[in-house]
């Protein structure tokens, strides 16, 4: 039995009354398992077909699965390709929620780890434009690492708090997630930092913080746009009390009825200072009812319509022709439609470092950018050498030249630890030259590799190598 802090059981005793036994139960109780399956990379009911894992689907979520313990999806090569995310099940409700819309911009406030923004990512099917922004800059660099994995060609990656970016990005998103900071009392059967760091003071902290980052998150919603807030935690003072606060504060703001949702419970509006119906719209997932942590999540629409599109300054994009030659170059010689890549204008240079950002970017000046964009790749002297990113945004049908290595086939295994491999290649293969390879394993992209007198030289990053 997980030991939970004494003020917490007394706590949800008081709120629950007889469900209180069920509810303390759970904890006895293994944790549900999921993935979700990336729309970018897969069509999920297909994976699910030929997966090598039993998925069974979550309820709530249309790409979300179930697996089982004892299975080990993050260690398969499917992982490294991003053909899925490994997702807490409940966490999957935020974007299902959102429903956000192809060519619609998108901020997720709170991103990382990456699973709400490589969520909204498979919902825009690369029209449209994400910011995913985290505060903190470690967690800020494995949330970038997350949109590279998953393929994600129009998503910037930002390191700022809320207020810097609300003053950047006024009433400029369609949609907003805010997944808030919060006491973490969902992930205590997952989580022992959360279980000591418990306290009700901390619930207060959490709250105070909560109610700021919506405040600036709502400056930068457009009349007219949604947005989605979420906890995993079952403090009313973090989930009911905070919306309360808001809607108070925010008449032009209410909350959006979504239905009933299977597996989804109501908010509890008598935990609530006022007891507002327009709480009871509002979502709760209970580990003792649903095969899931807890979760709490509302949905929220601001009045009015959107006017016409802000002004606003462009980043300064590459301008220097010679310099883009080379890149241009590997891009006709790699691709089946370059056109896709050298028609754009949206280039910008970090250094030797060449990234393509989505063209609804505002100018990066005054930004902490972590990734500001698709990083394409280094241009050197005389030579451009393609990035990872690059390899995982791409499909077998967009190169000219590939090599598929089953996912169970040894070399595969030897490309991920980063070795050499050498012809005769006994898997399908286009490689009519010498030069850049996509390598694909059972359809689905992981890398590239560098062919040369029948050796085809390993560029899988060292970094992400399999020891």
């Amino acid at each position: 039995m997980i030991q939970l802090p004494d003020k917490f059981m007394e706590k949800m005793e008081g709120l629950l009354g007889d469900e209180y036994p069920a509810f303390l139960k759970s904890y006895e109780e293994d944790r549900a398992l999921g993935l979700r399956i990336n729309p970018l990379k897969a069509e999920p009911l297909e994976f699910v077909q030929d997966s090598p894992f039993l998925l069974e689907p979550v309820p709530w979520a249309s790409e979300g699965f179930y697996y089982k313990a004892g299975e080990r999806p993050g260690k398969h090569p499917y992982h490294e390709a991003g053909v899925y995310y490994i997702q807490e099940p409940s966490a999957m409700a935020v974007v299902e929620l959102l429903d956000p819309k192809p060519g619609e911009k998108v901020l997720d406030l709170c991103a990382a780890p990456g699973g709400k923004t490589t969520h909204i990512a498979g919902k825009l099917k690369g029209d449209g434009f994400l910011l995913s922004n985290e505060i903190h800059p470690a967690r800020a660099k494995i949330l970038a690492q997350n949109v590279e994995r998953m393929g994600i060609s129009n998503a910037v990656v930002t390191n700022e708090d809320s207020q810097s970016l609300s003053l950047k990005f006024p009433e400029f998103f369609d949609r907003i997630v805010v997944d808030a900071p919060c006491s973490g009392e969902g992930m205590f059967r997952k989580d022992e930092a959360a279980r000591l760091e418990w306290s009700p003071d901390h619930v207060a902290v959490c709250a105070r913080r909560q109610s700021e980052i919506l405040f600036h998150a709502a400056g930068m919603l457009k009349p007219g746009g949604t947005m989605v807030y979420s906890t995993c935690t079952f403090s009313p003072e973090e989930n009911e009390q905070v919306m309360e606060d808001f809607l108070l504060s925010h008449p032009d703001f209410s909350v959006v009825d979504r239905g009933e949702r299977p597996g989804l419970s109501r908010g509890m509006a008598l935990w609530s200072n006022t007891g507002a119906d327009e709480l009871k719209k509002t979502y709760r997932i209970w580990p003792h009812k649903s095969e899931g942590e807890g979760h709490f999540l509302a949905v929220l629409k601001r009045g009015g319509e959107a006017g016409p599109e802000r002004k606003r300054s462009c980043p300064s994009y590459l301008k220097d022709k010679s310099v883009w030659k080379e890149a241009e170059g590997f891009l006709k010689e790699l691709l089946v439609k370059p056109e896709a890549f050298t028609d754009r204008k949206e280039y910008i240079l970090f250094g030797e470092q060449l990234y393509l950002l989505p063209p609804e970017m505002i100018d990066l000046k005054g930004l902490k950018v972590i990734r500001p964009g698709l990083h394409m790749g280094t241009i050197k002297k005389n030579r451009f050498e393609p990035s990872h990113a690059l390899a995982l945004c791409l499909k077998k049908e967009d190169v000219l030249q590939w090599a598929e290595i089953p996912s169970d086939h040894e070399d595969m295994v030897k490309y991920l630890k980063g070795q050499t491999l050498c012809a005769p290649f006994s898997w399908p293969a286009r490689l009519d030259q010498k030069g850049w390879v996509l390598i694909v394993t059972d359809g689905f992209s992981i890398g590239f590799a560098k062919l040369a007198a029948g050796i085809l030289k390993n560029h899988y990053p060292k970094g992400l190598r399999w020891m």
